[in-house]
C-alpha cells in the first residue's frame, strides 16, 4: 500500500514539475530576444543620429548632413572673436593713406577695442586741483559732476610724474598728489578729466630743438602771436609719443579721461620772417592731417585698449571759420571723425572780434552776448558735428570777466551770464559743457541751463 502511495506521489510531482521547466525555458528565450531587440533598436538609433536623420533633425534632402563630424577626432575650431570697428572715419584715399604712412609711419595696430563708457560731463576747470573743497560743495548743490585738472601746462608737468622725458627736460613741478586728488574726487562722486597742454611747450622745444617747428636750415622759429616763443612741432611723432606716455601714466594713477589742449599750430608769422619747413613739397601732409593723425594715434594707444575716453580742446573760431581752422590745423569738419570720444570747442564770447558776423548776426560787442555767440557758433558748426559718428561736442563756457577788453566792451560774467551759455548749448541740441575760470572759482548756482 505504501509502495502504491509513493508511486502516486512521484507521478504527481512529475506532472507538477513540467510547467515550471517549460516556464523557465520560455523566460530564457524571451530574455534572449529582448536583448537582441535592444541591440537592434540601439543600433538603429545610433545609425539615425550619425546620419542626421532623426525626426528632431529632419532636414531637406537638398541640404548637407549636419552631424557628419560627430566622430571626427580633430579639435573643435575656436569661434572667431567678435569683429571690432575702428572709430576713425577719415575720408582718406589709399594714396593719401600711403603718403601719411610714409611721413609718420604706420598707425598703431588695434587688436581689440574696449568700449568707452561715455560720461555726460557738466564740468568745471580747476587748474592744478585748486579750491577742491569749495568746488566739491558747489558740485553737491548743482549739476556739476566733473573736474578738469591740469596734468601738464605749457611750462611743465604739474603732477608727480616719473616720465623720463619730462624729468630730462627738468620741468616736473608737482603741485598736488594725483592719486590722492583722484581718490578725493571719486569719493565725492566727481569724474576726473586730466588736461595735457601739447604743442605749446617752450621747454621741450629748447631741450630738443630738432623737435621744434624750424625753418629749412633747422633753426627753431619763434612766433609773434605766441609771445615770441618757439613751438613743439605737431608733425613730429616723437612729441606725440611723449604726450601719450604722460597720459598713460596719469590713467594708471586714477584719471578717468584724458583731454589734450593746444593741439594746434602757432598763429601769426615768425619773428625772423622765415617760413616753417616740414619737408619736401608734395610729400608733406596738411596741418589738419597732422593734427588728425595725432588724435587717431592717441586714441588707438589710449582709448581703444583701455576704454578711457580721449577728448580734445579746440579753438572756438575753428567751429565757425574753416579759414582759421586751416591755419590752426583744426578742421572742424573732420576732427570729430578721428574717433576721439569728445571735442571741447572753447567758444568764449570775449575771444571774438567786435563786429564778428555769425549765423546772420553781427556781434558789435561779442562779450556782451553770451547766449547768442554760443548759439550762433554751435549752429554753424552743427553742419558737421551733427553728422553720424561725429565725436560728442562738449563746449567750454566763459566763466571769467574779460575786463582787459576795456570799458564798454565787456560785461561781468556772473552766474546768469554763465548759465545763459549753457542755455544756448541746450538750445543748439547739445547736453554737455565745461566752465573755464583760470582760478577755478565759480559763482554758486545750479548750472542747469534752461532748468535754472
Amino acid at each position: 500500500m505504501s509502495d502504491n502511495n509513493e508511486n502516486r506521489d512521484n507521478r504527481v510531482r512529475v506532472r507538477n514539475s513540467i510547467p515550471i521547466r517549460t516556464l523557465q525555458s520560455i523566460c530564457v528565450v524571451l530574455a534572449f530576444f529582448a536583448v537582441l531587440l535592444g541591440i537592434v533598436v540601439i543600433g538603429g538609433l545610433l545609425s539615425r543620429v550619425i546620419n542626421g536623420t532623426t525626426e528632431q533633425m529632419n532636414l531637406s534632402i537638398t541640404k548637407p548632413t549636419i552631424f557628419t563630424t560627430v566622430y571626427d577626432p580633430s579639435p573643435t575650431p575656436t569661434p572667431s572673436p567678435t569683429p571690432f570697428v575702428l572709430k576713425e572715419k577719415m575720408p582718406w584715399t589709399s594714396e593719401k593713406q600711403e603718403m601719411l604712412d610714409n611721413y609718420f609711419g604706420p598707425l598703431p595696430e588695434v587688436t581689440n577695442v574696449v568700449p568707452v563708457k561715455h560720461k555726460e560731463v557738466k564740468g568745471i576747470y580747476t587748474n592744478a586741483a585748486k579750491n577742491l573743497e569749495a568746488n566739491f560743495e558747489l558740485a553737491k548743490n548743482s549739476e556739476i559732476n566733473s573736474f578738469v585738472i591740469d596734468l601738464k601746462e605749457s611750462y611743465g608737468v604739474l603732477f608727480d610724474s616719473k616720465n623720463s622725458t619730462a624729468n630730462d627736460i627738468g620741468y616736473v613741478y608737482p603741485q598736488y598728489d594725483l592719486v590722492e586728488v583722484c581718490n578725493q574726487c571719486h569719493e565725492n562722486g566727481i569724474y576726473v578729466i586730466g588736461r595735457i597742454v601739447c604743442f605749446k611747450d617752450v621747454a621741450l622745444a629748447k631741450k630738443y630743438p630738432d623737435r621744434a617747428i624750424c625753418d629749412s636750415a633747422g633753426n627753431p622759429l619763434a612766433f609773434y602771436n605766441e609771445g615770441g616763443e618757439i613751438f613743439a612741432s605737431p608733425y613730429d611723432s616723437r612729441n606725440w609719443d611723449y604726450l601719450i606716455e604722460l597720459a598713460q601714466e596719469a590713467i594708471s594713477m586714477g584719471v578717468d579721461e584724458i583731454q589734450f589742449d593746444y593741439i594746434r599750430f602757432p598763429t601769426g608769422g615768425s619773428t625772423s620772417g622765415a617760413e616753417p619747413y616740414f619737408g619736401v613739397e608734395g610729400e608733406v601732409p596738411t596741418k589738419a592731417e597732422a593734427i588728425n593723425r595725432f588724435l587717431i594715434t592717441a586714441r588707438r594707444k589710449i582709448q581703444d585698449p583701455t576704454g578711457v575716453p580721449v577728448s580734445a580742446d579746440i579753438f572756438g573760431i575753428a567751429v565757425s571759420s574753416s579759414l582759421d581752422g586751416e591755419i590752426l590745423g583744426q578742421d572742424w569738419a573732420y576732427l570729430g571723425l578721428t574717433g576721439v570720444d569728445s571735442l571741447c570747442p572753447m567758444i568764449y564770447p570775449s575771444h571774438y572780434a567786435k563786429g564778428t558776423m555769425m549765423n546772420g548776426h553781427i556781434h558789435d560787442y561779442p562779450d556782451k552776448a553770451p547766449y547768442q555767440v554760443m548759439f550762433d557758433a554751435l549752429t554753424i558748426g552743427g553742419k558737421y558735428h551733427k553728422a553720424e559718428g561725429y565725436s560728442t561736442v562738449r563746449p567750454y563756457c566763459q566763466a571769467f570777466t574779460a575786463a582787459y577788453l576795456g570799458e564798454g566792451n565787456y560785461m561781468v560774467y556772473d552766474y546768469e551770464a554763465i548759465n545763459d551759455q549753457i542755455k544756448a548749448i541746450e538750445d543748439s541740441g547739445l547736453d554737455e559743457y565745461v566752465l573755464w575760470n583760470v582760478e577755478g572759482i565759480y559763482p554758486n548756482g545750479k548750472y542747469g541751463g534752461n532748468d535754472g
